[in-house]
């Protein structure tokens, strides 16, 4: 799916969950987990376990793809990882970070169907926007625990100049993000919410 030929409304937001296999019991419950999202019609599942080297992050994600596909439904699976890796495992597409080259972007753009960039200022919206991308993360809306640290939020009124910046780009809330303050994303500006913890329970399935 691609903003420049496909249009979003507010009345549905997109759903972009995040994996941490380390919050599962094991591989399989993940992979139930990613079956239960592409049946629940989650937009979107990155696969993000950056602690994998090359031979098993493809391997998951070649699994998780099977599981979502095995599932139905219209679910996007993207590899938080290299865009070779994405391509090898079957994903749909990738996830970049923001600070890669401009190069790096519109080279991933021109290789998979779906590029999403994660962003932490307006300028790295629109740096976005302008190379094509399929869509933005921008982080972090809300306050966020990460162990013992507290990463402070940027606040609604950010994400909806982040918003408004990437326009038409779908531009997505992360950070901190849960069942009871999504609606204000997307009161925000936000096309919709991506996130960990919120997809692990059955809070999303009300969105």
């Amino acid at each position: 799916m691609d903003w420049q030929s496909s249009r979003y409304t507010a009345e549905r937001m997109q759903l972009y969950a995040i994996t941490d296999r380390k919050l599962f019991f094991s591989r399989a419950a993940l992979l139930d987990q990613a079956a239960a999202w592409a049946a629940g019609h989650v937009d979107y599942v990155q696969i993000r376990e950056k602690d994998l080297d090359g031979d098993a992050l493809a391997d998951l994600a070649a699994a998780v793809v099977q599981a979502v596909r095995k599932a139905g439904g219209r679910t996007r699976v993207l590899l938080n990882g290299p865009v070779e890796l994405a391509l090898a495992a079957g994903c749909d597409g990738a996830h970049l970070p923001s600070r890669m080259p401009e190069a790096a972007i519109s080279a991933a753009k021109a290789r998979v169907d779906v590029v999403s960039v994660s962003c932490h200022t307006v300028a790295e919206i629109e740096t976005a926007r302008n190379l094509g991308a399929t869509l933005a993360l921008f982080a972090p809306v809300f306050e966020k625990k990460i162990g013992e640290n507290v990463v402070p939020g940027q606040g609604l009124g950010a994400l909806s100049a982040a918003c408004k910046a990437g326009s038409p780009m779908p531009v997505l809330a992360l950070g901190g993000v849960t069942s009871e303050n999504a609606r204000e994303c997307a009161r925000a500006g936000a096309a919709g919410v991506a996130a960990i913890r919120l997809f692990m329970g059955k809070g999303w399935m009300g969105l």
